[in-house]
């Protein structure tokens, strides 16, 4: 595994730098002529991103070694699953107040909040206390829900409401945040690698770099995003008020009731509409089983001996490479329309998962086809996270979005709990070594789950066969020709 690993990542790295010059010449840049040129914009574009793929780095920095530094304190593979569990939880818990933090504390300040709670998170992996763990799933839920929210908040509301760019730079800017976090995403797992196995320092390394990033993310929160507010400080001082003041304030009332009219109004639109009820339902089966897939990629593939780290970095490059082979796709050259590629993408995840069924079974494990399953995987969801996304801008409001996507994130954290929690008692229920027929069965379950997201795709692409909103501009009257 060792060769294999290492071999991969060559392989991977080279097919990206392959895929990224094809689609540069299929695919014209996204960002308009008039915001490259935009002095004030690219300055108030590089503040954010220098605060934001800050925190994204550090996030990555925690992936490769999880697992890894729990069975290096000697914990059982039963106890970790509830350790995953009380993460997702807290993931659970707090999505709802993440988008309520920022209008009582400010954009700002709830960033500096993500900064704090994961500094601790990551310190609590010196512990090895059972509780004091938990504790760091708990902050971890809590950092990952600020991470998803806050600071894209931040950058809308200061890019539309106190800048007043045009909204079509917007996607410029998180396409470049995005093709950023592909390459943060494999180099946190090379260096990772470095600290936790080249230079011995052990698993609980790459969480202690993971703070002093953190620690520069809330200093460049607090100095830059400081300055760049302070130029119209009362303007944004007023958007901060959390309760009732007579220049203009937000009341604890009129916040309560803005939050459940906003969750009424998500709710009423999931249920009203049938494309965003299947899109959600997609949503939910898909991401569930990638969040079971994160704890149970390193028990399968670790007792084989491979670089934990190069393997993380083989996932990210997988990942990338079907991120931009969605580009290249969906390109004026080829003409696949996001709902194909979203029925792709799903159907490769099956076959991933049914080929884990069998490279799993116990006492006959096949780690170099398991390897090359999870790889298989992370492809489709480099398909995947692309597709969906613009199907989801086109089938839900734009001034919903937030209240719906929280309404989808709930079933989808719900059903990767009691994947864990079934695992959990599959592991302390049996004896011996029955741990492995647990993981075949955990993955038997997952591809039932992607067959039914298949199921639901198929309906959803029935569905909007002739629905034009579904489709690629470019491609639209071809389609509506076919």
């Amino acid at each position: 595994m060792l060769v294999t690993a290492y071999l991969a990542i060559i392989v991977l790295l080279a097919l990206c730098v392959g895929l990224e010059l094809t689609a540069r010449r299929l695919v014209p840049p996204q960002s308009t002529p008039t915001a490259a040129a935009n002095p004030a914009f690219r300055r108030f574009q590089s503040v954010f991103l220098r605060a934001y793929l800050l925190a994204l780095w550090a996030d990555w920095l925690q992936g490769p070694y999880l697992y890894k530094l729990y069975r290096h304190y000697s914990f059982l593979e039963s106890q970790i699953a509830i350790l995953y569990v009380c993460g997702l939880a807290s993931c659970i818990l707090f999505a709802p107040f993440s988008g309520w933090l920022p209008q009582v504390l400010g954009r700002r300040q709830s960033c500096l909040l993500f900064c704090l709670s994961y500094s601790a998170c990551c310190l609590t992996k010196l512990s090895t206390d059972y509780f004091v763990l938990i504790l760091g799933r708990i902050l971890g839920g809590l950092s990952t829900s600020l991470l998803t929210t806050t600071f894209e908040a931040w950058y809308v509301h200061r890019h539309v409401d106190i800048h007043d760019f045009p909204k079509e730079w917007i996607p410029s800017t998180f396409t470049k945040a995005a093709t950023w976090n592909h390459g943060l995403a494999v180099g946190a797992g090379l260096v990772s690698n470095l600290l936790a196995e080249w230079l011995h320092l052990g698993p609980v390394a790459p969480f202690l770099l993971a703070v002093p990033c953190l620690v520069c993310c809330g200093w460049v929160v607090l100095t830059d995003w400081g300055k760049e507010e302070a130029e119209d400080g009362a303007q944004e001082d007023k958007q901060k008020l959390p309760f009732g003041t007579p220049n203009g304030g937000v009341s604890r009332l009129s916040a309560r009731a803005r939050f459940s009219r906003s969750c009424h109004d998500g709710l009423r639109c999931l249920l009203s509409d049938r494309r965003v009820m299947l899109l959600g339902g997609v949503q939910a089966l898909f991401e569930s089983v990638l969040y079971i897939f994160v704890f149970l990629w390193t028990p399968v593939l670790d007792p084989h001996g491979p670089p934990l780290g190069i393997v993380f970095s083989c996932l990210m490059a997988a990942s990338m490479a079907g991120s931009l082979l969605y580009r290249v796709a969906t390109s004026t050259r080829y003409h696949l329309q996001p709902g194909h590629v979203l029925c792709l993408a799903v159907l490769m995840a099956f076959f991933s998962l049914f080929m884990l069924t069998f490279s799993t079974a116990p006492g006959q494990p096949r780690p170099h086809e398991s390897f090359l399953a999870f790889l298989l995987l992370e492809l489709a969801c480099g398909l995947y996270f692309p597709a969906v996304s613009f199907l989801q801008g086109r089938v839900i409001p734009e001034e919903k979005r937030a209240s719906v996507m929280a309404w989808f994130r709930l079933p989808l954290h719900l059903l990767a709990c009691l994947g864990l929690l079934a695992l959990h008692g599959e592991i302390s229920g049996t004896g011996g070594g029955e741990e492995g027929n647990g993981t075949r069965r955990m993955f038997g379950g997952c591809a039932v789950m992607m067959l039914a997201a298949l199921m639901a795709v198929v309906s959803l692409f029935t569905l909007g066969r002739n629905d034009t909103d579904l489709r690629l501009e470019g491609t639209r009257d071809e389609g509506e020709m076919d």
